[in-house]
C-alpha cells in the first residue's frame, strides 16, 4: 500500500482527499490519500523525515513556495512560476518538485473558448496566481494583478518566455469600475470566501461587471461563491477550480506513476 497526500494548513475544504481515494476505489488500489495539516513548514519536515510510505504529496496554501526550499529538484517550469503544488518522492529519496496547477487551469480555460480582448485580471500574488499567469501568459494574455499592496512588486512573476520580471499589479483601492470593464477575464487566486467563510468576496467594483465578463474562481467549496454569484447578477459567465482540480491532480498522479512511487 502507498501513500499520498495533501500538505497544507486548515485544509478540511479541500476535496482532494476524496477525489484520490475514489478513484483508488475504482481501481481497486489499496492505496490511500491523506490530509497533511501542518501548522507550519518545519513541523511537516520534521513529520516527513520519519515516513517510509509516503510516495508523493500535493501543496496547497500556504506551503507552494516555501516547499521549494526543501526540493533536491525542482522542474524548469514549476522554477519559472515559483511554486510548487506537486512533490514526488523518488525511489531514492530525493524530493522533486512539479506544478501542474498551470496545466490543470489551462485545460479548464478550455471550456470558454476564445475570450476577446486578451486581458485577465489576477485576484492575488501567492503560488497560485503566479500559476495562472504563467498558464495565461502563454495564451498571449496581457495580466494585471490585484494586490493587496499597490504599485510594481519585488515579488517577481513569470514572463512566459523568458524566466521572471516584475509584474504590474495594483491595489484593490486603485480598481474603479472603468478599469474593470476593459479586463473581461478575472480569475480569483485568494482563499477569500473559502468556507467556511463563505459570505465573504474581494473587494471589487462589481459595478463595473456585465455579460462581457468572466469570472474564475479558483476555490470550489462552496460550488458558488459569494464572489461568482455576484458575477452571475452581472449576466457574467463563472466557473469555479473543480475542473482545474481534478485536472491538475490527474497530472500529479501521472507525475507519481512514472516515477515509480
Amino acid at each position: 500500500m502507498a501513500k499520498y497526500g495533501l500538505l497544507g494548513r486548515a485544509i478540511d475544504y479541500s476535496f482532494s482527499k476524496g477525489f484520490f481515494n475514489e478513484k483508488f476505489l475504482k481501481e481497486n488500489r489499496s492505496d490511500i490519500y491523506v490530509n497533511l495539516d501542518f501548522q507550519s513548514i518545519d513541523a511537516f519536515i520534521s513529520w516527513f523525515k520519519t515516513q517510509k510510505e509516503l510516495k508523493g504529496f500535493n501543496v496547497t496554501i500556504p506551503y507552494k513556495e516555501s516547499i521549494c526550499a526543501y526540493l533536491d529538484y525542482i522542474d524548469p517550469k514549476a522554477e519559472s512560476i515559483g511554486a510548487v503544488n506537486t512533490v514526488v518522492i523518488e525511489p531514492s529519496g530525493a524530493l522533486s518538485g512539479y506544478n501542474t496547477d498551470h496545466y490543470g487551469f489551462s485545460r479548464s480555460l478550455d471550456d470558454w473558448g476564445e475570450i476577446s480582448p486578451k486581458k485577465a485580471l489576477i485576484l492575488g500574488t501567492g503560488g497560485a496566481a503566479k500559476a495562472v499567469a504563467y498558464a495565461l501568459r502563454g495564451q498571449g494574455y496581457e495580466i494585471l494583478h490585484l494586490s493587496r499592496k499597490a504599485g510594481i512588486r519585488d515579488t517577481p512573476d513569470l514572463d512566459h518566455d523568458n524566466g521572471r520580471t516584475n509584474f504590474k499589479s495594483i491595489g484593490y483601492q486603485n480598481l474603479g469600475a472603468a478599469l474593470t470593464k476593459q479586463y473581461p477575464l478575472i480569475i480569483n487566486c485568494t482563499p477569500v470566501g473559502t468556507y467556511p467563510n463563505i459570505d465573504h468576496c474581494p473587494e471589487l467594483p462589481y459595478a463595473g461587471l456585465g455579460p462581457d465578463h468572466y469570472l474564475y474562481d479558483l476555490i470550489y467549496n462552496p460550488e458558488q461563491t459569494e464572489f461568482l454569484k455576484r458575477g452571475i447578477k452581472a449576466g457574467a459567465k463563472i466557473k469555479n477550480g473543480r475542473q482545474m482540480l481534478e485536472y491538475q491532480a490527474l497530472a500529479a498522479w501521472d507525475l507519481w506513476q512514472k516515477s515509480g512511487s
